[in-house]
């Protein structure tokens, strides 16, 4: 690891320097677009499937570039992309769901004959994006980051063209993204306005730390971007677009527009509210605050009568929004480290419970009612008991990954004083093992249905067993002994967060 580089940012060198994972994971992209069009004897051949190692091989190059980051370090928090611990624990969150989406869909591409090149080079390019949408501390780089990031997931999300379900998804999540997109640009320029800078801790110095520097550009400024960000995580009531283009989406590229794409939008938001926004916190956390309860009472409500397991689990991860903006409301630094953790366990049960769908699922994903899911357990114990563990873990039980973070996200919540915010969570958590606990008995306690039975055995390749095995252990460590990643979260949040912050900083 580099030791000792302190960045200049005059010298395009070091700026390359500080670039270096995104650089890399580019020139990867371009690698794999390039060899995959040679390597086919003509433009209707499909692509080789060891297209999709050398994918993989490209992001364990930026994961070894990326922790070359942590031999650097800057004079002064001017740059616009950010060398900090967040920074490298954000990276390493979207490489992971990047590597795990390459070993899950390669059974199901080659099922649905849409074996293309071009897939695995737009998720490689799209994670480029993610990368420099929660690394960077300028408004406008952060909004080239989140077109780099949305741009190529409207088009994974309509990649099955002869599904017409993916293209009625994808259209809906173009048209709303382009409009959260505006609502966004919208509210950078304002605040450019009010504060005349768009870099973030110029923002702050503008504000003030007790806000007294605040005018109405900058405010509605701020609130036009809490809409953005809110159609980026799919928070109540901006998630209209979620349903459709979940359950229309190939399950492999849902299960990656579920875990990482919202990773990376819950990461710049956290970013920007805490470092642009401190003084301002009375301000911005009741408009997260409400955000966070009508997420999480709506999403599980309608949750309980979808019969429809993957809409079922696209309105889970909705919910999961809610407790990860309690997470952000607490602004302290045990709330960003809860924040952080969730993330990582939030990451592995869905990408996991989405691959397991698409493996259910089978050729056209016809299987994605509850009543295909009937007896699977018994005929597939591997699946059963790998699908139990992620749903218990997305309910919240104990011994699971998916507790621990509810439990330190609210001891952040209850610290910070949001006794309300905290209940509500409890509450909506308990209503979620109705929805969960249904799918798990139906595995468990129902004969085996006549269509499931009829159409052939579920496959579970080995790629995809390694990668359910990978989430499995990980969910499950992290339950038992999560002090570790709690450790690397809280360094990780203590690089964002200045304790000395009135308002935001250490919790009271």
């Amino acid at each position: 690891m580099m030791q000792g580089i302190t960045i200049d940012y005059s010298s395009g060198v070091h700026f390359t320097l500080v670039l270096l994972p995104e650089l890399v994971l580019s020139v990867c992209a371009m690698l794999v677009l390039l060899v995959d069009v040679f390597q086919k004897g003509s433009r209707s051949e499909p692509s080789a499937s060891w297209i999709g190692w050398l994918t993989l091989g490209g992001i364990v190059l930026a994961g070894v570039a990326n922790w070359l980051l942590l031999g650097m370090h800057e004079p002064a928090t001017t740059g616009m992309m950010a060398i900090d611990a967040f920074r490298v624990y954000s990276n390493y969150l979207f490489l992971l769901a990047a590597a795990l989406f390459v070993l899950i869909a390669d059974r199901y591409i080659t099922q649905e004959n849409i074996r293309l090149g071009e897939l695995y080079v737009l998720m490689m390019l799209a994670t480029v994006g993610m990368m420099i949408f929660a690394g960077s501390r300028d408004l406008m780089v952060i909004f080239i980051g989140l077109e780099m990031t949305s741009v190529p997931v409207y088009v994974l999300t309509g990649v099955n063209r002869r599904d017409r379900r993916a293209a009625e998804g994808a259209l809906k999540y173009f048209l709303l993204g382009a409009f959260s997109s505006a609502f966004f640009l919208f509210g950078v320029a304002l605040i450019y306005g009010g504060t005349g800078s768009t870099n973030l801790p110029q923002i702050a110095a503008a504000v003030g730390v007790e806000g007294t520097g605040a005018n109405m550009f900058s405010l509605v400024g701020m609130a036009m971007l809490v809409v953005g960000f809110g159609f980026k995580i799919a928070a109540v009531p901006f998630h209209m677009w979620t349903p459709d283009a979940y359950e229309g989406a190939p399950s492999p590229i849902t299960g990656f527009m579920a875990a990482a794409v919202k990773a990376a939008a819950f990461a710049a938001f956290i970013r920007v509210f805490l470092t642009a926004f401190p003084g301002l916190y009375e301000d911005w956390s009741s408009l997260i605050f409400w955000l966070a309860v009508l997420t999480m009472v709506a999403a599980n409500l309608i949750a309980l009568v979808e019969n429809n397991v993957k809409r079922m689990l696209a309105y889970s991860s909705i919910a999961h929004a809610g407790y990860l903006l309690v997470a952000l409301s607490a602004a302290s630094n045990a709330g960003a480290a809860a924040f952080l953790f969730y993330l990582v366990v939030y990451t592995l049960m869905t990408l996991g419970a989405f691959a397991l769908v698409a493996s259910v699922g089978r050729k056209g994903e016809e299987h994605l009612d509850i009543e295909a899911y009937s007896g699977i357990a018994w005929q597939r114990p591997f699946i059963g008991v790998v699908m139990t563990i992620f749903l218990l873990s997305l309910a919240g039980f104990p011994f699971t990954g998916g507790f621990i973070g509810k439990f330190y996200i609210l001891g952040a919540a209850v610290e910070r004083g949001l006794v309300t915010l905290a209940v509500v969570l409890v509450l909506s958590s308990l209503v979620s093992y109705w929805y969960y606990l249904r799918v798990a008995w139906y595995m468990w306690f129902r004969d085996p249905s006549p269509a499931a039975t009829r159409d052939g055995v579920i496959e579970v390749p080995a790629p995809m067993r390694v990668a359910l095995v990978i989430a499995v252990i990980g969910v499950v460590l992290l339950g038992i002994l999560p002090g570790r990643m709690l450790d690397i979260s809280q360094k990780s949040a203590a690089t964002l967060i200045a304790p000395e912050t009135p308002g935001v900083g250490m919790t009271r």
